[in-house]
């Protein structure tokens, strides 16, 4: 691990699909290009991400925020009154957004967050493209506000550590959605919500868990295809399109990785199933994953995916 404040070398090293440690106002986030989605998966293996929650795109300015959703004018309020800041707004994907479906955990949605501390927008800025940046520690462990924090906890999984001293404001950020069913405070953070609902005007639901969550800190939301799901499948059976794995089971055009390789198959799973989904196949087999390190997350995808579905 390089520990430097090389703007330029950690914004190579993140257009390279490496992990960069860099100090925001809240806390120092693990960064990713957001458009790469193995980099995206490397994020969740290096913190031991027990499931894919959705992680937050950072951008230096509001024309790229703006370009990757579609906000409403009480969102475009928010923005102006706090970006850059320690405030995420969720909204929903814009047709062309680059960002890794796996970085949104496979909702139509994204969340957005513009930071304030200088090293941060250098980096953005340098870098050229979204970053996701979940706190950058092990998941489950204290979030980290120093250089020495991260170094401490990742050692060696995140390539460099920009320093920019100890945290200003020391907690996440505040996270809002503008999705259909209204704005909603999913995560309270860095934005008290008073501030929040006195640009607003009104009051403001609250939501901390959810049984389809568009932020982290909320219960994970996971992708259901219109196909059904059959896991734990050796092979296709008639009128099935499948999902393989691994060599040993690789019938037809769609693998989540040939070699076995999880941290891969993690990085295309939201991608084939959406791939796949789009022919109007009836039915999807599953090859088997391994139950260990990413393969836990991607089961526990899939099984939510398989879940039976309401009718109406």
């Amino acid at each position: 691990m390089a520990a430097h404040n090389d703007i330029d070398a950690a914004a190579q090293a993140l257009r390279e699909g490496r992990l960069v440690a860099f100090p925001t106002e809240t806390v120092y986030g693990l960064g990713a290009d957001a458009t790469n989605d193995e980099a995206v998966a490397r994020v969740y293996a290096a913190k031991g991400r027990p499931s894919f929650n959705p992680l937050i795109a950072h951008v230096p300015d509001v024309e790229q925020a703006f370009a990757l959703g579609h906000f409403t004018a009480e969102a475009k309020a928010l923005a102006s009154a706090f970006w850059p800041g320690p405030l995420s707004l969720v909204v929903p994907r814009a047709a062309s957004c680059p960002v890794s479906l796996l970085a949104s955990a496979g909702n139509d949605s994204i969340a957005i967050r513009i930071p304030s501390h200088p090293m941060a927008l250098a980096l953005l800025k340098a870098t050229g493209r979204p970053v996701v940046a979940p706190s950058a520690n092990p998941s489950g462990k204290i979030s980290p506000t120093t250089a020495e924090h991260v170094r401490r906890h990742l050692k060696d999984k995140v390539a460099i550590v920009l320093d920019g001293g100890r945290c200003k404001v020391g907690v996440e950020s505040s996270v809002v959605s503008f999705l259909a069913d209204g704005p909603k405070l999913l995560r309270q953070g860095g934005v008290p919500r008073s501030e929040i609902e006195t640009v607003l005007g009104h009051a403001i639901a609250v939501e901390t868990h959810s049984a389809r969550p568009h932020a982290p800190g909320q219960l994970l939301s996971h992708y259901a295809p219109h196909a059904e799901l059959r896991l734990n499948a050796d092979a296709p059976r008639t009128g099935e399109a499948y999902l393989g794995f691994g060599p040993l089971h690789a019938h037809g055009p769609w693998t989540l990785s040939a070699r076995g390789d999880l941290v891969e198959a993690a990085a295309s799973l939201f991608r084939l199933l959406h791939e796949i989904d789009a022919t109007g196949v009836a039915r999807i087999a599953v090859a088997p994953v391994p139950h260990h390190g990413l393969g836990e997350a991607i089961n526990d995808r899939l099984l939510r995916a398989a879940a039976p579905r309401e009718t109406a």
